[in-house]
């Protein structure tokens, strides 16, 4: 996600890397930016995004925390490194980015997404839910929030409502395999919650 316009053709170029999974290609790019100008911190996002991508968090979180320092108010470089600690299972710093990144760029979609998860995560189930629930309003066919979303009603085992969002999921994405898992876990667990209804009954 890049809320800033990108000029420096470098960086354009270092963004299309990146978006044909070329990292490390989109990396030495972005440090060839920063050998003339060590602020610019475009280019430490880029670096910061190649290495989550990568799934390398540490060298992410160092290299966002760089463009933070260089602008603080970079609703891009917030919301990244809010990804990064939810990634690594640190919620609480996570949500204080995200919070950050949706005051600078409210009502983004995929902000929502992370900052909902992060937060249910955090132990904010209810708000979680309720921000996940915005995301969709504004994104009704985005299949990773439709997933998130379904995930956390499987986990508070509202069966109904998971198994409507996975099912929509592989409507726009018929080989979407976590939809697909998603979705055999909530008909076993409804199975098995029916048995256990009527051993009561």
């Amino acid at each position: 996600m890049s809320h800033t316009k990108i000029a420096n053709p470098l960086i354009e170029e270092a963004d299309k890397k990146k978006n044909e999974g070329k990292h490390l290609e989109a990396i030495r790019l972005c440090e060839r930016v920063l050998l003339k100008d060590l602020h610019c911190t475009e280019a430490y996002e880029e670096i910061g995004d190649n290495y989550l991508s990568m799934r390398k968090y540490a060298q992410a979180e160092k290299a966002l925390l760089q463009a933070l320092k260089n602008n603080k108010k970079s609703a891009n470089a917030n919301y990244l490194l809010g990804f990064v600690y939810s990634c690594v299972g640190r919620w609480q710093e996570s949500v204080e980015y995200l919070e950050i990144a949706d005051e600078l760029y409210a009502n983004h979609p995929e902000i929502l997404r992370c900052l909902g998860w992060s937060m249910y995560h955090q132990g904010e189930q209810h708000r979680g839910i309720i921000l996940l629930e915005r995301s969709l309003f504004l994104a009704p066919n985005d299949p990773l929030i439709l997933n998130d979303l379904g995930v956390l009603y499987l986990n508070n085992k509202n069966f109904e409502r998971a198994e409507q969002l996975f099912k929509k999921t592989l409507q726009i994405e018929p080989s979407n395999d976590k939809a697909k898992e998603c979705l055999n876990a909530v008909k076993f667990f409804k199975r098995e919650f029916e048995k256990l209804r009527l051993k009561k009954a």
